[in-house]
């Protein structure tokens, strides 16, 4: 695959990236954009280089000279070529932009996952992670700043339970990424609609009126 055909690969697996439909049900939580820059190749690459690397990664590439990206491209294009055959194909592309795409939740949770697996054995358990967050908060039940921490636990606990498939308060990697981005996670979206409500829906009434709504979205900075 030359250059040519691997950058029209990439519009057109960028565009299938794209293509998904969109309900209003998915309104809340959306899967994170590819780029903000703006699709048109016949001005630029732009676009193609943040979904290809990753927003961050491109800021990176921009610096480089011609032949470091030259160099550090052909490392990039060795990991997205799977089977290690020599060619990139169609699906190892749409593989390496999700990749992308999601890329700072696996950081997210590598980094939480360091900081929760006190005891490294490689499983976070709800204690561990009920210590790890709160534990200052059990030891001081009524903190300076007057932040209700142990309704947050309580919230915590409740989403912890429904990400721990096997129901015995100890997570696997996947688990506890389930934990951290549940909108990720088909088996999640309960919980995601049931913290949602909970965070609209001001007066706990079990209803989201016009005015909750408007000044949710005014909070979140979108449009109505």
């Amino acid at each position: 695959m030359d250059l040519r055909q691997f950058l029209t690969c990439l519009s057109l697996c960028t565009a299938f990236a794209l293509s998904k439909p969109t309900e209003k049900k998915d309104r809340v939580h959306h899967e994170p954009q590819l780029s903000d820059k703006v699709h048109n190749d016949a001005q630029s690459f732009d676009y193609d280089h943040d979904a290809f690397l990753g927003a961050e990664e491109a800021k990176t590439f921009d610096q480089l000279t011609p032949e470091e990206s030259k160099e550090r491209l052909g490392k990039i294009v060795s990991k997205i070529d799977g089977d290690k055959d020599g060619f990139v194909t169609v699906d190892e592309l749409k593989d390496w932009i999700k990749f992308a795409q999601k890329r700072w939740i696996y950081e997210d949770v590598e980094r939480q996952w360091k900081g929760h697996d006190l005891n490294e054995d490689g499983l976070v358990s709800w204690e561990e992670y009920k210590n790890a967050t709160y534990g200052y908060v059990l030891d001081d039940p009524d903190p300076d700043d007057g932040f209700n921490y142990k309704q947050m636990m309580v919230r915590d606990e409740r989403r912890f339970k429904m990400a721990d498939k096997d129901g015995d308060l100890i997570a696997t990697k996947e688990e506890f990424t389930a934990f951290l981005h549940p909108e990720e996670y088909e088996y999640m979206k309960d919980i995601v609609v049931q913290e949602t409500m909970e965070d609209i829906d001001k007066n706990a009434d079990g209803f989201i009126d016009l005015e909750e709504y408007i000044g949710w979205q005014a909070y979140q900075g979108g449009d109505c």
